[in-house]
């Protein structure tokens, strides 16, 4: 009865919830400041005929072609997608760290377990215990699927409405036009069917792992830091953010590709007769990319990526870090 009441008082804690707060504010004010960069990535990923490959010249011909208002289109449901999601997450993340990590030392290990669990966003379905094979990994993952199948419509309406009116090279993406995200989503409805909402969910449950490495990474490295001094500079918390992003990124970047892909919609898919959405058509676009580009073509748009995810995720962790450390001294109150 103790350990619930403990349990309790941690995922109801003060400290959870700043943490969360502070996650959230981090993640939009990084993600307005690089949003140019996602455009540029997103544009590369989805439009394979297109043979720019450096980041400065996608933007340049955006800018050319759309004008420089179409580097922030879709920029308000991408930011309220995202705020909800990081809000979500730093709070999971915190709770099953401080649940997990009572009266034990923090590890990699079990950074990445956290981080997983953390990335199925569910601040409920786990018990935490001194041993780190107790964790209910069934809860983890049921919460998971949930969270996927709950948020995914709203990635794919963004999705949409940030690609609406680009002009792509490649002439077999069907062009469309929204008036908002209500509008994104009744037309969705009406002309592809209430499935295509969840266009790019399995994609969006493998790449759960992406989070999770970060996390621990960044985890990791903070800690080794920790042990020679009290405080992380700004420098120190941007360095560490950018480094656990790469690697996570890198690892993961193909599936990434597929995802946006999948939430776009495509015409020639439907043509050769496999399924959207399921397994045999994630290998498809895989498969596609590496006749098309090589098997660099898993990776076009990377650069793009990595700037933009790089340096979202070392500003979102040094906004993250300071304005948590802030609050939790005005609030006269120690993590």
């Amino acid at each position: 009865m103790a350990g619930k009441e403990v349990g309790v008082r941690l995922i109801l804690s003060y400290e959870s919830l700043v943490h969360a707060v502070a996650g959230a504010a981090g993640s939009v004010t990084a993600m307005t400041f690089f949003y140019p960069l996602d455009t540029a990535r997103l544009r590369l990923q989805v439009d394979e005929r297109r043979n720019s490959r450096s980041t400065l010249t996608v933007l340049l011909e955006i800018i050319k072609e759309e004008g420089i208002l179409a580097l922030y289109r879709g920029w308000f449901p991408m930011i309220s997608s995202l705020c909800c999601s990081n809000f979500v997450y730093f709070y999971t993340f915190n709770c099953l760290k401080a649940l997990w990590h009572t009266d034990n030392v923090s590890k990699n290990g079990k950074d990445l377990i956290i981080g997983f669990i953390a990335g199925q966003a569910i601040p409920y379905g786990c018990t935490a215990r001194k041993k780190i094979g107790t964790v209910s990994f069934t809860g983890s993952y049921k919460g998971g699927v949930i969270n996927v199948l709950l948020t995914n419509p709203l990635w794919v309406v963004n999705t949409r409405l940030k690609l609406q009116g680009a002009k792509f090279k490649n002439s077999d993406i069907i062009p469309t036009t929204y008036m908002g995200i209500k509008d994104t989503f009744i037309k969705i409805l009406q002309k592809e069917g209430l499935l295509a909402l969840w266009s790019g969910t399995l994609a969006s449950l493998l790449l759960v792992f992406n989070p999770a490495i970060q996390f621990m990474i960044y985890e990791g490295l903070k800690r080794q830091l920790l042990k020679k001094r009290k405080e992380l500079s700004s420098m120190e918390v941007f360095t560490i953010g950018a480094i656990a992003k790469t690697f996570a990124t890198m690892l993961t970047y193909p599936l990434q590709i597929v995802q946006s892909v999948m939430r776009l919609g495509h015409k020639k898919v439907k043509q050769e007769n496999i399924n959207p959405g399921s397994f045999q058509h994630l290998i498809h676009l895989l498969r596609k990319r590496i006749r098309l580009w090589g098997f660099l073509g898993l990776f076009k748009g990377l650069e793009a990526k990595l700037l933009q995810t790089v340096l979202t995720a070392a500003l979102m962790f040094m906004v993250y870090e300071k304005l948590s450390a802030i609050i939790f001294r005005i609030m006269s109150f120690e993590p």
